[in-house]
C-alpha cells in the first residue's frame, strides 16, 4: 500500500480543492469529480445518486465488486467527502476518502463471495448531520426500500492522526480506565445493537494487520458514538461500525482552519488502508 497515493488524494482534496460543501459548490463537485476519476482509472464504472440539497445538486458515489456465491448480501464501505465550514478537511474526512479510494483498488484484484459496495457519501457535516438530506440518509433509506440485503456497513471516520506520546488519547468518560492513553491504534467503535458485526470485524482486521487495534461497542447517545454515517444505516436497521483515530479525543485540529495535508501520518495511514482491505475481504467471504 503507497503512503504517497494516499498523501495525493489528501492533497489534493484538503489541499488544491480545500474547504467542500453546499455553500462552496464548485468545491464540492470538483471533490466529487475527482473521486469519481480516481474509481474511473482503476477500472471502475461509477454510480452516482444524485438529489438536491440546500438548493445544490449532490451525488453519492458507489462502485460495486459483485460477489460470487452469495451475490445478494452486502457489505457497504463508506466515507463522507464533504468538510464542515471553515476546514479544509484533511484529516476529516480526505484521510478517509484516500482510504477507501486505494481500498478499492486493493479489492478490485479478487473476487469475493458477497457484494462489497463501496460509497463516497456527500453532506455528512452540519447543516445536514442528523436529518433527511444528510447523504448517507439518501442512501440508506433508498436500500432499504429495495430490499437490500446489507450484512454490515462500514464508516471510515478520519483515519490519519497517530500519536506515542503519553496522554495522546482522551475518550468519554470512565472509558479511560480500560483503553491505552496513547492514540496509536485505530478504533472500531458500534451501537449495542451491532455488537456482533463489530466483535467480526476486529477480528477481521487483527487476521489481516499487526496495526494496533481497540474496539467498543456503547450506547449511541455517548458523544463520538454516533457522529458519522454509521448513523444512517442504524436508522435503516443495518448494522454499522465506525472506524477512526477518534476525531476530536485525539486530533487538535478537529473541525479547525489548520486540519491541512501536513499534519497526517500517511505511514501509518497506508498500514490501517491495507489492513482494512484485507478485514473487508476476509468478511465478504462465505
Amino acid at each position: 500500500m503507497s503512503a504517497g497515493a494516499l498523501r495525493r488524494h489528501v492533497e489534493v482534496l484538503a489541499g488544491e480543492i480545500g474547504e467542500r460543501n453546499v455553500q462552496r459548490p464548485e468545491a464540492l463537485r470538483a471533490a466529487e469529480r475527482y473521486i469519481a476519476h480516481a474509481w474511473a482509472n482503476q477500472g471502475f464504472d461509477v454510480a452516482p445518486q444524485r438529489y438536491t440539497a440546500a438548493g445544490v445538486d449532490c451525488a453519492n458515489l458507489e462502485v460495486v465488486i459483485p460477489g460470487t456465491s452469495l451475490s445478494d448480501e452486502i457489505i457497504v464501505v463508506g466515507a463522507h467527502y464533504d468538510t464542515v465550514a471553515g476546514s479544509p478537511g484533511a484529516d476529516d474526512n480526505a484521510s478517509a476518502v484516500a482510504a477507501l479510494i486505494e481500498i478499492a483498488r486493493l479489492a478490485s484484484r479478487v473476487r469475493p463471495e458477497r457484494t462489497l459496495k463501496l460509497v463516497a457519501f456527500v453532506n455528512e457535516e452540519a447543516p445536514f448531520f442528523y436529518w433527511g438530506d444528510m447523504g448517507s440518509g439518501v442512501y440508506a433509506k433508498a436500500a432499504r426500500r429495495r430490499g437490500d440485503d446489507i450484512r454490515a456497513m462500514f464508516s471510515l471516520e478520519m483515519l490519519g492522526c497517530y500519536s506515542d506520546a503519553p496522554g495522546s488519547q482522551t475518550y468519554p468518560p470512565l472509558l479511560k480506565y480500560f483503553y491505552p492513553d496513547r492514540g496509536d491504534f485505530i478504533a472500531f467503535v458500534s451501537n449495542l445493537r451491532s455488537r456482533r458485526m463489530l466483535r467480526a470485524a476486529i477480528a477481521a482486521f487483527r487476521a489481516s494487520s499487526r496495526f494496533p487495534c481497540e474496539s467498543a461497542a456503547l450506547p449511541a447517545w455517548i458523544p463520538g458514538v454516533g457522529w458519522s454515517d454509521q448513523l444512517s444505516f442504524w436508522r435503516a436497521g443495518y448494522p454499522g461500525v465506525m472506524v477512526t483515530d477518534t476525531a476530536f479525543h485525539r486530533y487538535p485540529h478537529y473541525h479547525c482552519p489548520t486540519d491541512t495535508p501536513e499534519k497526517l501520518d500517511y505511514l501509518r495511514l497506508a498500514q490501517v488502508t491495507e489492513g482494512l482491505a484485507g478485514a473487508f475481504l476476509r468478511l465478504a467471504r462465505r
